[in-house]
């Protein structure tokens, strides 16, 4: 019977605000919390409760906190619940939190309001992903719950369907063992979802590739100084016709200053990435991003996303290779590089008119040299390209990194971003804007998402999880301290990947023309 409780507890949605089980288990000393979206019933991770006395736990991947403090047990204890984009207003006062009977052994389960349009699933990395579910007796979903190839922190996401399996890499890595871990990019494969692989509404098996140690390896691991950071993943055949799997690297000296960038391919035997071209560190490949294939007019091209879609490549191994062969989406002439004021304008349209487009060897141009051109009265406001602006106020939102991909339920480009300075953080807020053609031009945006200082940034969309015909649309960020400016990292999570999913028919994601 007690079984049935906890199950019932744990996944029926049907409870009020605040469910109380009163009876107590000698053999578990833990007060199991479980913290549920209001609207969707389900478990809410990263929700913090905070005692009077300033103890701070953190709900799990399943939403529950596994509470255990030797002066508070047989107590009725007051918590203050909190979380980015959610409010608890349990109780007729301001403190937004409750008072609980704490018993070992008991229960309790709390509603939460989400104000966020998207809603937060799991932690994908890191330590201790459903620890607290554990304690408590309840099942984790995923076959590494606690510690899975000694991966405490994992940086930026990139991800492709390859031969019949998802590849992820993610960008530096954390161990337990060690302050620093490495940073020559990390590497996993998952199955897809048809073919044996977990629902993404409920979490990712993750196989790493290990070094002999166990932990999560190199994928990219010459003996030279700097950061490997890996994206620009496209697939093409070689000249067997075999599938391949490409990459490029970004050797970095700091966060932006590079030793060089490189052009990798995946070795299937070795597992790891081997150079096979070398690019000038400054030139029109500066900007690549995340990528997604598009045809046009009989020709596949790979675009890449900053998270605007501004250079693109013939979808081939001998384009890909040839940094002639890139185009940037510009307003420059024609084989030229963008140099600020001296810049050389496409002025070719009637009466003089800027022209922007696709140019071959060309550099692309970009929100932040869109702004210096203005800036320097290079071109004026209203010939620019990217305009984009808030779907509420119509003010202007700056966009950082993000995706691009085409949805089939919306039948437009979508676009997942960061934006660089919000209300409420730096690179925390993640928007949602949709185009009719990848390049644009985008114009209005809707905040899905916003942390209260703390950063939340390099998100991106996996159209391989589009559920429902792309109704519904999955992504996943890095959450950290970085750039925020907050000094208290958040247990566990700090520094890890955090799973969402959107709902794109929920009628806050209309723009203006289809309301």
């Amino acid at each position: 019977m007690r079984k049935l409780f906890f199950l019932l507890l744990f996944v029926l949605p049907g409870f009020t605000s605040v469910a109380q089980d009163q009876t107590t288990a000698t053999n578990n000393p833990y007060f199991a919390i479980a913290v549920l979206d209001e609207q969707t019933g389900r478990g809410v991770p990263l929700v913090e409760l905070r005692t009077i006395s300033e103890i701070r736990y953190y709900t799990d991947s399943n939403g529950i906190v596994a509470f255990f403090e030797p002066g508070l047990m047989d107590q009725n204890v007051f918590f203050y619940v909190k979380s980015h984009g959610y409010i608890f207003s349990e109780g007729a006062h301001e403190y937004h939190g409750t008072t609980l009977s704490v018993k070992s052994g008991g229960a309790v389960t709390l509603k939460i309001k989400r104000l966020n349009i998207a809603e937060r699933l799991y932690r994908l990395t890191g330590e201790g992903i459903y620890k607290d579910s554990l304690l408590v007796g309840k099942p984790a979903p995923i076959r590494q719950p606690l510690l899975n190839a000694q991966v405490s922190g994992q940086d930026s996401v990139q991800m492709t369907g390859y031969r019949g399996k998802l590849y992820w890499f993610f960008g530096d890595t954390n161990k337990p063992s060690f302050p620093l871990g490495h940073f020559g990019t990390s590497g996993a494969t998952s199955l897809l979802p048809a073919s044996g692989g977990l629902n993404p509404e409920i979490g990712v098996d993750l196989a790493y590739f290990t070094d002999a140690s166990g932990f999560s390896r190199k994928m990219y691991g010459p003996d030279e100084p700097g950061m490997k950071w890996i994206d620009g993943l496209m697939i093409v055949p070689d000249e067997n016709k075999h599938e391949r799997l490409l990459a490029r690297c970004s050797r970095m000296k700091t966060l932006e200053e590079p030793y060089e960038r490189t052009l990798l391919l995946f070795n299937d035997e070795k597992e790891s990435f081997e150079p096979i071209q070398r690019f000038e560190k400054n030139d029109l490949l500066q900007h690549i991003g995340s990528t997604f294939r598009h045809t046009i007019g009989g020709q596949d091209y790979y675009y890449f996303a900053t998270p605007f879609p501004t250079t693109r490549v013939k979808a081939d191994l001998n384009s890909i290779k040839d940094p002639r062969a890139y185009e940037g989406f510009t307003c420059l002439q024609a084989e030229t590089r963008y140099a600020k004021a001296d810049s050389k304008l496409d002025r070719s349209g009637p009466n003089g008119r800027l022209v922007w487009g696709w140019k071959s060897n060309t550099s692309p141009i970009l929100f932040a040299q869109q702004k210096e051109l203005i800036d320097s009265g290079k071109i004026k406001p209203e010939e620019c390209w990217y305009k984009l602006a808030d779907a509420e106020t119509s003010k202007p939102v700056v966009a950082a990194v993000g995706t691009v991909n085409f949805n089939a339920f919306r039948q437009r480009w979508v676009m997942i971003f960061n934006q660089i300075r919000g209300e409420t953080s730096m690179l925390g807020e993640i928007w949602y804007s949709e185009a009719e053609t990848p390049e644009g031009p985008w114009l209005q945006a809707h905040k899905i998402i916003t942390h209260d200082h703390y950063s939340f940034y390099n998100v991106a969309h996996h159209p391989q999880f589009d559920q429902d015909g792309g109704r519904v649309i999955y992504f996943e960020g890095t959450y950290t301290t970085m750039f925020s400016g907050n000094p208290v990292p958040t247990p566990r999570y700090e520094y890890n990947q955090i799973m969402y999913r959107l709902d794109l028919s929920d009628p806050r994601l209309k723009f203006p023309e289809q309301k």
